[in-house]
């Protein structure tokens, strides 16, 4: 009888013929000398749900898995210096792409049913970053501020099942709004951010491609009111305020010339004000404040990645090493 170990069978789930035609996309076994790109995935794998510390353990943690390691799919176990020189030198887009081949597969396979915002017929996408301090002695090319080094992790969700169509890690001194500038949505989608995404030249983008955004007012933003609607609330004793505006300030008018909604919304539990801003005028403004309340769960997904995986301590310190330890964790999450 052989032992097939409970770390062979969660293998079996990720698709090996889609992982071979990727590994042959990107060339990524050449001069391999005997440590493939599926042994490779195999190893990183291992490091996050075994809690491997270090490419050492990793190497011996293998070794002492139950079962023939041709479970694996694996001909021989890596040694830890043999880890180390992958992990700097192979491109890490082999398992960037794996993850997006993976998430495509799961969304042809299953249907996630919304929790809340029933009402909207529409992709909905929560946008935020979040960063992970690293030391800067140690990790001299993660510049965060002067004495501190952090990454960034910029993810876009989809609420449709809370999992990541997007994700880039860069420098931790890399503002949100340089990476969000590059994306690219659905036309009649609708994107949820902080306030830290507010650029009304951006902002100005997606209205002209068609999509719709939800976001937090900066406190110090310039306005005129042009219409107030908060009695056509319903008396929804909630709404404070319900207007069309357009922006004042002579920079902010040259990059967003046309009229915004604001929103004004009491919260009934913590009894604090929220100024919401909108490009959509025929929501309900309850419908604003419910869909901003849903960017949450964006903060619950970088909550979970931190405490159940292996993202916060590292078994390289070059850039690729850290690249690479974001894709088996997030393809975790499909399954």
């Amino acid at each position: 009888m052989v032992n097939i170990s409970l770390f062979s069978q969660l293998l079996s789930y990720f698709p090996r013929e889609k992982f071979d035609r990727l590994v042959k996309k990107h060339g990524s076994d050449k001069h391999s000398k005997g440590i493939n790109s599926w042994t490779h995935f195999v190893s990183m794998l291992f490091c996050h749900i075994g809690g491997a510390g270090s490419v050492r353990d990793i190497s011996q943690g293998l070794r002492s898995t139950t079962g023939n390691i041709n479970h694996l799919g694996i001909g021989r176990v890596p040694c830890k210096s043999s880890l180390s020189y992958i992990n700097r030198h192979r491109s890490y887009e082999l398992f960037r792409d794996f993850y997006y081949k993976m998430l495509e597969e799961l969304w042809q396979r299953h249907t996630f049913a919304r929790n809340g915002l029933k009402q909207l017929k529409r992709n909905i996408y929560l946008l935020d970053a979040t960063v992970i301090p690293l030391c800067l002695e140690i990790f001299d090319w993660a510049t965060y501020r002067s004495s501190k080094g952090a990454v960034k992790m910029h993810t876009l969700l989809d609420y449709d099942g809370c999992l990541p169509v997007f994700t880039a890690i860069t420098q931790g001194s890399v503002h949100e709004i340089n990476v969000a500038r590059k994306l690219t949505f659905p036309v009649g989608s609708v994107l949820v951010m902080d306030r830290g995404y507010v650029d009304y030249k951006w902002l100005w983008v997606l209205d002209s491609s068609r999509c719709f955004f939800v976001t937090r007012a900066k406190t110090n933003m310039a306005y005129q009111i042009m219409e107030d609607n908060t009695g056509k609330s319903g008396g929804n004793a909630f709404i404070l305020a319900d207007q069309l505006i357009t922006l004042t300030a002579p920079q902010a008018r040259r990059d967003y010339p046309e009229k915004l909604r604001l929103v004004v919304y009491l919260d009934s539990r913590s009894g604090q004000e929220y100024t919401f801003i909108t490009n959509n005028l025929h929501w309900k403004a309850q419908t604003v404040a419910d869909i901003y309340k849903e960017r949450w769960h964006i903060e619950v997904f970088f909550k979970q990645i931190k405490q159940n995986l292996k993202i916060k301590s590292f078994v390289g310190t070059s850039e690729n090493a850290v690249r690479y330890s974001y894709g088996p964790p997030l393809s975790l999450f499909c399954y």
